[in-house]
């Protein structure tokens, strides 16, 4: 609950209630608000306790963390039913990559469906000029 306070900080909480309650009433104070935490969490139980008795039996091993979208991704990937590893490890970006390049290109696929190119040749990015001798204007950013 209070994992990112640090030690300072706590001092300083702690600081702080002195001033404000007073040394007499601060204990009153700790105990009345550790009682409202513990009912908050008895409720709490209550209320899962509750739905889990309404959800049925097919549900008893229902927990109200997997609500959360991060664990529930992280359980489906990991209950591998839909095959979802297999798709992921048969996907070769860099692969595919070199392939929507060679075809852009109008190189022939088979010379790098493997095996990589020799450090030797580069794409050429330089802009060639249009055909015509017609040069089209510098592209102004701000006019967007």
């Amino acid at each position: 609950m209070f994992n990112d306070i640090g030690p300072l900080e706590l001092v300083t909480l702690i600081v702080l209630a002195v001033l404000v309650f007073g040394p007499d009433k601060l204990p009153k104070v700790i105990q009345d608000v550790t009682r409202t935490i513990r009912k908050i969490r008895e409720f709490s139980e209550s209320a899962k306790r509750d739905i889990r008795d309404e959800l049925g039996p097919e549900f008893k091993d229902f927990e109200f963390e997997d609500l959360n979208p991060k664990t529930f991704i992280r359980k489906q990937l990991d209950n591998d039913d839909l095959g979802i590893k297999e798709i992921r490890n048969g996907f070769d970006f860099k692969k595919e990559m070199a392939e929507v390049s060679d075809v852009v290109h109008g190189r022939d696929g088979e010379s790098s469906s493997g095996a990589a190119e020799p450090s030797g040749s580069r794409v050429d990015m330089v802009k060639k000029p249009e055909p015509g001798g017609v040069e089209r204007p510098p592209f102004d950013a701000d006019a967007t």
